[in-house]
């Protein structure tokens, strides 16, 4: 690409100043000149146009997408918390020929909260991954695309990020949001009023003065999260304690 712009640019910067010294107008004016019609040319004229002629030379062709190979969700869904209704979903898994690949279950007032990590062709959609979840008896159900970072273990992340913050107590804030997948709030305003009621925002205690607020819009926190987070926060304040 950068062969091409100069071979594009080479041509009108040689004809322009041979004009200039052919003209040999007073020297401000030689420089006004070059220099506008330069910039003008180059920018908005010749290099547009050798990028287009260009294009198919510069950039592979479009390949089709690839085939056959499975791509990672990361679903959440309130089930009954009754026998057999993890197996049923697990039923309508596999008539779309997804797997199971990890599961973590927390406990909600309405059922279960079931956070499943699935593998599926890459033919099969959220939207389908959805309908078959709900048709399963699943509610409140959100489906998202993720990668097999989603597969570590969460015990081990949790007891590595515990290990942090015993380390440095002012990794809480960092370890939190890690842990949770979500974004600490920096602004306060945001909590000036009465918390959301869908849970999508969660706040702990800080080791030092007031509170940390993290925020996660598209999945409310669950009370097995918020638990987790209430222990590292009393992690990280027994870290501050003398020996």
């Amino acid at each position: 690409m950068t062969v091409a712009k100069l071979l594009a640019v080479f041509p009108v910067e040689l004809a322009l100043h041979a004009l200039v010294l052919a003209i040999h107008p007073p020297y401000v004016v030689a420089v006004a000149v070059l220099v506008v019609t330069t910039t003008v040319l180059v920018i908005w004229v010749v290099e547009p146009s050798a990028m287009r002629w260009l294009r198919t030379w510069l950039h592979a062709p479009h390949s089709p997408p690839a085939t056959g190979v499975d791509a990672l969700w990361r679903i959440r869904v309130t089930l009954p918390d009754s026998v057999g209704s993890l197996e049923r979903l697990a039923h309508g898994l596999t008539a779309v020929d997804a797997n199971i690949l990890g599961l973590h279950v927390h406990t909600v007032e309405d059922g279960v909260r079931d956070e499943l990590v699935v593998s599926a062709p890459d033919s099969i959609r959220s939207g389908a991954l959805s309908a078959v979840v709900e048709s399963a008896g699943g509610g409140d159900v959100q489906v998202w695309p993720t990668t097999a970072l989603a597969l570590i273990d969460g015990q081990t992340k949790a007891l590595s990020l515990a290990a942090r913050v015993v380390a440095d107590p002012t990794e809480l804030p960092h370890a939190v949001a890690e842990l949770l997948g979500a974004e600490l709030v920096t602004d306060r305003a945001l909590l000036s009023g009465p918390l959301p009621a869908d849970r999508t925002i969660l706040k702990i205690p800080s080791p030092w003065t007031g509170f940390f607020a993290f925020t996660r819009p598209a999945e409310p926190f669950t009370p097995a999260e918020s638990a987790r987070a209430h222990r590292l926060a009393q992690l990280a304040e027994l870290s501050l304690l003398p020996l």
